[in-house]
């Protein structure tokens, strides 16, 4: 192996990756490097080797690449949750454009065309986190984990949450009793208002209300809920588009951030939620908004859709977890393909293997790339598919 004996390397980093590593090469063999920077000579100690690839520790920055600079949070060096703070958002985004551009084409093997890219302020955006505890003397200290470990890293702030979020998670331990659950999400309302899950200190599991897409939309801290305050209408606007008929599918539904919106475009819309909670507040939302025709499933996607997706349904929406699409969804929207099938993914790798599963029945039609992760490696993407001229469904002429 062309690395077994190797221990320390200098290396020069080529580009940033899907997820932000950085990518450089010892005798052609792949070394990933976290929170590197196209152009940066590091000097590095490998921790991982495998035949075909291997993975590195920066010891020393010899020389910067373009586009570094200092990051602005203290915490950056230890915490787990931002990845990127060290390049400026032109460069950040740049690398991961191309960094998610190139795993679709190179997993998905399908024709892509070329994206949009749809950007919102870097900082002080983010409206959901996950927070950890750990027993510091007689209280408690409040942070994220390190990265690549279980260790709790304390904060003192947190520039990509919401300003309202930012205040109660930093005055989080001092509202904790003497038991303290080890893991608890926060989430802010619109009107600033904070929820906790599980309940903690004196912030309650309370309902919050955000206004998306003209649609008042009710949930609470253990929903799914897309983070980035200033782009949830335009992430919906484009998710959903212009398109419209008689019948309309959006599968992992959530709390119904876009079978409300595709209500108004479509006749009829069944919303597919396997996570109970958010189920029930779909429905409340769709009651809300005096949608009748649309009707809230409470199935896990993977069950409903072997017998609930017919032969011909106008569009299929998907918004599924990070690892995309399961087994059972690919299989039946390639046997049974919708004429618009609309994929929105926060996972290249994934979205990549659902592209090439679903190639036989549907063409790409346009891809979008949205920025809901500024100061990490993460993008969103939107990507319109439309069912090929020869994939109809049983029975269709």
């Amino acid at each position: 192996m062309r690395l077994l004996e190797l221990d320390e390397l200098e290396l020069v980093v080529e580009k940033l990756v899907a997820g932000g590593d950085g990518l450089a090469r010892h005798a052609g063999v792949p070394i990933f490097l976290p929170r590197t920077a196209p152009g940066d000579r590091v000097r590095v100690r490998l921790t991982e080797r495998h035949p075909d690839f291997g993975r590195g520790e920066v010891l020393e920055l010899l020389e910067p690449g373009p586009g570094r600079r200092e990051p602005p949070c203290p915490h950056f060096a230890e915490c787990g949750g931002c990845d990127l703070q060290h390049l400026d958002e032109a460069t950040q985004l740049r690398a991961k454009v191309l960094a998610a551009a190139e795993t679709l084409a190179r997993l998905g093997r399908v024709e892509l065309p070329a994206p949009e890219v749809v950007t919102g302020a870097p900082w002080h955006y983010r409206l959901r986190t996950q927070l950890h505890t750990a027993r510091a003397g007689s209280g408690w200290q409040v942070g994220y984990h390190a990265r690549g470990s279980r260790r709790l890293v304390p904060i003192r702030e947190c520039r990509v949450l919401e300003p309202r979020l930012e205040a109660s998670a930093l005055a989080l331990a001092a509202t904790l009793g003497t038991e303290a659950p080890g893991r608890i999400d926060l989430a802010v309302g619109e009107d600033g208002a904070i929820a906790a899950a599980p309940p903690a200190g004196e912030l309650s599991g309370r309902e919050l209300l955000r206004r998306v897409a003209g649609f008042e939309l009710a949930y609470d801290a253990r929903c799914f809920f897309q983070g980035h305050a200033g782009l949830l209408d335009e992430l919906v606007e484009r998710a959903v588009g212009a398109a419209s008929g008689e019948l309309a599918f959006d599968l992992y539904a959530g709390v119904g951030l876009f079978a409300l919106p595709l209500a108004r475009r479509y006749r009829r819309v069944v919303a597919v939620e396997g996570d109970r909670v958010a189920a029930r507040f779909a429905r409340r939302n769709a009651r809300r908004a005096g949608l009748e025709r649309v009707e809230i499933v409470a199935s896990a996607v993977e069950s409903w859709i072997v017998a609930g997706l017919p032969p011909d349904a106008d569009r299929v929406l998907a918004d599924p977890p990070r690892d995309g699409l399961a087994v059972e969804a690919r299989r039946a929207l390639v046997e049974r393909p919708p004429r618009r099938l609309s994929y929105v993914s926060c996972h290249p790798a994934a979205l990549a293997r659902d592209l090439a599963a679903l190639a036989p029945a549907f063409a790409v039609e346009s891809l979008v790339f949205v920025d809901l992760f500024p100061q990490t490696g993460h993008l969103e993407t939107i990507v319109q598919l439309t069912r090929r001229a020869g994939a109809r469904p049983p029975g269709d002429s």
